[in-house]
């Protein structure tokens, strides 16, 4: 298989990255990132794209592209993190459209929900509008709406959401000192 990883340098993307390598069925991999890294792992071609521009070409015979870009910073210019994390993802949506790509991964999160009841369960039929007051959770449920019509545009191509409450790396950056470790990354998402 082929994989191309969206944000391949970040938290998650390093251990997603790992992951794969790791996977005997995976041959190759593309880790798309702004900037390339200096680590090199077997299996890995690196492209540098900033999704704030438009994308190169990169995903023709990929088995499955997994989004894991996201910018959380500058918080207090939402113009910065609208334009990777809103406009960056219909970029990557008209790329696995024009690849014709079997299977998309998709990293949104459990703020994409609309606030509901402390008391009463909910599942993955909740509404995901977010909530209103935060870039970061407005930004996730417009995702959401792009996926929606995505998976309408393109019956052809599976699109998998992850809504994790919080992600972490085994080694998390400096930054992220203390984050509880332990990714978590199933293959069997393209199976």
């Amino acid at each position: 298989m082929r994989i191309v990883v969206f944000g391949a340098t970040g938290n998650v993307g390093t251990s997603v990255v790992e992951h794969l390598v790791a996977d005997p069925d995976v041959q190759s991999v593309l880790g798309v990132a702004r900037r390339r890294p200096p680590w090199q792992p077997r299996k890995v071609e690196w492209l540098e794209a900033d999704l704030t521009r438009e994308l190169p070409q990169c995903c023709d015979g990929a088995d499955a592209v997994i989004h894991l870009a996201w910018a959380f910073q500058p918080s207090h210019r939402p113009r910065a993190t609208w334009d990777v994390n809103s406009v960056g993802t219909t970029r990557v949506l008209a790329e696995v459209e024009r690849a014709r790509v079997p299977v998309l991964v998709v990293a949104s999160s459990v703020a994409a929900y609309s606030p509901g009841s402390k008391e009463t369960p909910v599942d993955e039929t909740w509404p995901t509008h977010g909530w209103p007051a935060a870039a970061y959770c407005r930004e996730k449920a417009y995702v959401e709406r792009l996926l929606d019509h995505f998976e309408v545009a393109s019956p052809w191509c599976r699109v998998v959401r992850m809504r994790p409450s919080s992600s972490s790396n085994a080694r998390p950056r400096p930054s992220r000192a203390g984050s509880s470790p332990g990714p978590c990354f199933h293959t069997d998402w393209w199976a």
